[in-house]
């Protein structure tokens, strides 16, 4: 019989596995949006924060900019008194991220074509900034409860199943299980658009050269406009995972720092390897937690991740799956 130790192991590394498939949910936008322009999108967690605030919003009934129309009239108006079914309520978030999208590259990015990377990487900086303290002024700052009918809680299941196999019940977050099979999904779904659809040729080709493509007759703008929506999809789906699991509160913005070590493992243009990066992550900061972490005075899931980084930048910076870049000068 394997000692408690063991199986105790065993769970905290599936656990990480399951952390590390919702930081992915994160990185995955990130990669969309490089592969697409060569821009690193720093705003990506704010658009899941806001993404997740509007969900809320539109699926309590609470009133725009309510706080700003109290603060100016003295009137007391929060709800219209009405709620609406989640499935609505996301297929409205979802609509809105699209318009985002069309309003991003019409006031912004339109006016970027063919600058230099760190213009665009300041560009989605001054982005988060905005949709932070837009969000914060839209929908309030106070913390919200998320809820679309997501299971949650421990999976009685996989501890039966767990402890009658091995006499050791794992715990195992329902919420994370779902996670999991929407990340796969997504990748899946990605991977085919990106590769079999002519969208997805196009969008490689906008990444390769701006002027070239346009020299085909791709629409720069259009397919801009594309990627934007759908890496505003991904963290519409990342917002509700993550605001399911934790609430929604602006403190959600943050999961895209967890979101740059796991980019860097699995490279800035891969998708899969976005998947792949988090696994590594999360398993590998839980595991050492529970094996170094007591040796050192514990809390390493704040560092971890960041110096196994380091150690990638220096010996492998385009990460497992990313694209060896080769400048000839």
């Amino acid at each position: 019989m394997m000692p408690d130790t063991f199986f105790f192991a065993a769970e905290v590394m599936v656990n990480g596995l399951m952390a590390g498939i919702m930081y992915s949910l994160v990185a995955l936008g990130f990669v969309l949006i490089f592969k697409a322009s060569g821009i690193f999108n720093y705003a990506q967690g704010v658009l899941a924060l806001f993404a997740a605030l509007t969900l809320v919003g539109l699926q309590d009934g609470q009133i725009p900019f309510s706080h700003v129309i109290n603060a100016i009239f003295g009137t007391d108006l929060h709800h219209f008194g009405w709620t609406l079914p989640a499935i609505v309520a996301i297929a409205l978030t979802a609509l809105v991220m699209v318009g985002m999208a069309i309003v991003i590259e019409r006031y912004i990015l339109k006016h970027l074509v063919n600058q230099e990377p760190i213009i665009l990487f300041m560009a989605t900086i001054g982005l988060a900034y905005f949709l932070e303290g837009f969000g914060d002024v839209l929908w309030g700052s106070d913390i919200k409860k998320l809820d679309v009918g997501l299971p949650q809680g421990v999976s009685e299941t996989i501890e039966n199943v767990t402890y009658n196999w091995f006499g050791y019940g794992f715990f195992i977050d329902k919420l994370d299980i779902v996670a999991a099979l929407v990340a796969a999904a997504l990748v899946i779904a990605l991977t085919l658009f990106s590769q079999y659809t002519k969208y997805g040729r196009a969008l490689r080709a906008v990444a390769d050269d701006h002027q070239a493509a346009l020299s085909v007759g791709i629409s720069l703008r259009f397919i801009w406009v594309l990627v934007w929506s759908i890496a505003g999809f991904v963290a519409l789906v990342a917002g509700i995972m993550w605001g399911s699991k934790s609430g929604v509160q602006f403190s959600l913005s943050l999961i895209a720092l967890k979101a740059l070590p796991v980019l860097m493992l699995g490279g800035f243009t891969s998708i899969p390897g976005a998947i792949v990066g988090g696994l590594i992550i999360g398993m590998g900061e839980k595991l050492f937690e529970f094996a170094i972490g007591p040796m050192i005075g514990g809390a390493t899931e704040n560092w971890f991740a960041y110096v196994l980084a380091l150690l990638f930048l220096v010996f492998r910076p385009q990460g497992l799956f990313g694209e060896k870049i080769i400048e000839r000068v």
